[in-house]
């Protein structure tokens, strides 16, 4: 059960202190969630003991389970405005520096820790055994499928980037997904509807459905066969990415140790062309002073 639905169910039932917590998070839930015990039961007029017993009253541990677990929910449901405000708590551009790159090796460290491998190794196969690749993220999460599909074109032949237009030709680059091919689904809260009904579609068409995202049991997850979870703390109207990047950056890695033969026949191919083209520049030559590509 979500933490705000479970706070309005107890609340008729709770006593007068934890009453008045309960009626400032529902009140201020995008400001309660990053306060500390002490901060809440100061702007609400009780102690911070009660705080702490007000959480494990519902279910947590302790007042950390409990924060932890209001940031993540809140992620999926405050607006851009909303997400905007939080830049308020930073004192300074020094506190901003240092708290966003703090949170962003707190992500890279979470998601190390609790990845799957099992799920990892069979999502490696399932693109491995595709005859086509659909790659889909959009909006915040477009910048990770173009990154994705930039290397899987040197990987594998035919990989299709699903790009955001309206919606109808959205659903007209996706519909020859067939049994055979695989669909990659990218999107962090707040979730993209277009991304989740692709998938949901790729799904009834027999395809294997990968989702990238950030938790389970969320509607990314809903229509898929295989789960990459990667960590991303909403610091403020941005998304952090750092955590989806590097995960995206070892699937690419491990599939590329699986397909050492072709990407070899790929660079060489492509080194031609880009020497050719100069599409590098990689200096000066010493003699001329002319500018030299590669």
């Amino acid at each position: 059960m979500e933490i705000i639905e479970l706070i309005n169910r107890q609340a008729p039932t709770m006593s007068k202190g934890h009453k008045a917590i309960a009626a400032y998070i529902l009140d201020h839930y995008d400001k309660a969630a990053y306060m500390t015990a002490a901060k809440l039961g100061e702007e609400v007029g009780v102690s911070e003991s009660t705080v702490v017993r007000f959480t494990t009253e519902l279910g947590f541990e302790g007042y950390p389970e409990y924060q932890k677990a209001l940031k993540e929910e809140l992620k999926s449901k405050l607006t851009s405005i909303q997400r905007l405000d939080y830049t308020e708590r930073f004192a300074d551009d020094a506190d901003a520096i240092s708290e966003i790159m703090r949170q962003d090796i707190n992500n890279l460290k979470d998601t190390l820790a609790d990845i799957d491998e099992a799920e990892f190794k069979k999502a490696v196969d399932a693109i491995l055994a595709a005859k086509k690749i659909y790659i889909m993220g959009i909006r915040a999460s477009a910048p990770l499928s173009e990154f994705m599909h930039f290397y899987m074109t040197v990987l594998f032949d035919d990989v299709i980037l699903v790009r955001s237009t309206c919606t109808n030709e959205l659903f007209e680059q996706i519909m020859p997904i067939g049994k055979d091919d695989v669909m990659i689904g990218i999107s962090f809260p707040r979730y993209s509807a277009r991304t989740i009904n692709s998938m949901k579609y790729a799904k009834q068409k027999g395809a294997t459905i990968i989702s990238i995202t950030d938790r389970d049991g969320t509607p990314m997850t809903e229509y898929s066969d295989c789960k990459l979870l990667a960590r991303s703390s909403m610091a403020s109207f941005v998304d952090s990415l750092t955590a989806p990047l590097s995960l995206i950056n070892a699937l690419l890695v491990t599939l590329g140790m699986r397909r050492k033969d072709h990407i070899k026949r790929s660079f060489e191919s492509l080194e031609t062309l880009w020497s050719q083209y100069r599409v590098y520049e990689t200096g000066r030559d010493r003699k001329s002073g002319d500018d030299v590509y590669l």
